[in-house]
């Protein structure tokens, strides 16, 4: 079996963890952090919370607790009730708990269209969200072919120069784009790599246009990947489908009947999460 995998680069490895960790929670735990976790998981199995009740609870004092709770409060997690003098969970709290399930029901809701893609196009399909202002791979069913693209879950890749990415692009806000561009620059992967804005702008308008991505070699020479959005409630790019394959077989003759299977299959990821299409993609399908 042989995987064509992306091409190695010479930029600095982002790491989880440093060099010298050693797996010892007591060592690596922040103990104030800790507390505002425990804090924060009491308030969210009640329905509010006096200061007195969480201090006796925590076994911590009612001066320590307040300095714990005014500072996820500075960051939404928490709020106080003036009239009843009682802490609830916060909005912030529910927007990171929000992001998680939006997360999980698109993977859960994508592995049928995915598994249909594999099974109509003979290729590799894949399930990518923005992260950082990089793809994040969340899924991939892939093909029986011997040489296939590999992209396991928690592979990440530039935007630039991933169909995903290109499709998440193609309908974000130009100023998001010119954000990403910014503070992550265009670097060069192969020769058909696009490393200026105007090029990248130009093949974003070339996505809207015909409703799919195209990653012609652009990350691995040899390897090619058409992808296209899926879309939220509000219209707006969450995640991407792909499929990836070796350029022999993905070839020119066969990129329009693959996007138009790669965008059904997006399509279906859409309705199934409740999202919705904006109008000038739905007008030009």
């Amino acid at each position: 079996m042989t995987d064509a995998t992306p091409q190695a680069t010479t930029r600095t490895t982002r790491r989880g963890r440093p060099r010298a960790f050693n797996d010892k929670a007591e060592q690596n735990t922040i103990r104030a952090l800790d507390r505002a976790m425990a804090l924060l998981h009491r308030l969210s199995l009640s329905d509010g919370m006096s200061l007195t009740d969480l201090a006796q609870e925590a076994g911590e004092s009612p001066a320590t607790v307040y300095r714990v709770l005014i500072t996820l409060q500075g960051h939404g997690m928490v709020e106080l009730d003036p009239a009843t003098q009682f802490w609830h969970v916060g909005a912030g709290t529910f927007r990171a708990g929000t992001a998680f399930l939006r997360r999980t029901s698109v993977v859960e809701r994508a592995r049928g269209p995915m598994q249909w893609l594999m099974r109509e196009s003979g290729e590799t399909a894949n399930l990518g969200i923005e992260h950082g202002d990089e793809v994040l791979f969340l899924s991939q069913v892939e093909t029986h072919q011997a040489i296939r693209a590999f992209f396991p879950p928690g592979t990440r890749s530039p935007m630039h120069v991933s169909g995903i990415g290109k499709a998440l692009l193609a309908w974000s806000a130009p100023g998001r784009v010119r954000g990403i561009v910014a503070r992550m620059g265009l670097e060069r992967f192969t020769p058909r790599t696009l490393v200026t804005a105007s090029a990248l702008e130009d093949d974003l308008t070339a996505t809207r246009k015909r409703g799919y991505a195209f990653d012609d070699e652009e990350r691995a020479e040899g390897m090619r990947c058409i992808a296209a959005p899926v879309f939220n409630p509000h219209g707006e790019p969450v995640a991407g489908l792909s499929v990836s394959a070796p350029g022999f077989r993905l070839d020119a003759g066969s990129v329009q009947q693959m996007g138009t299977l790669v965008a059904r299959a997006a399509a279906q990821v859409t309705e199934a999460i409740g999202g919705a299409v904006p109008a000038a993609q739905a007008n030009s399908d």
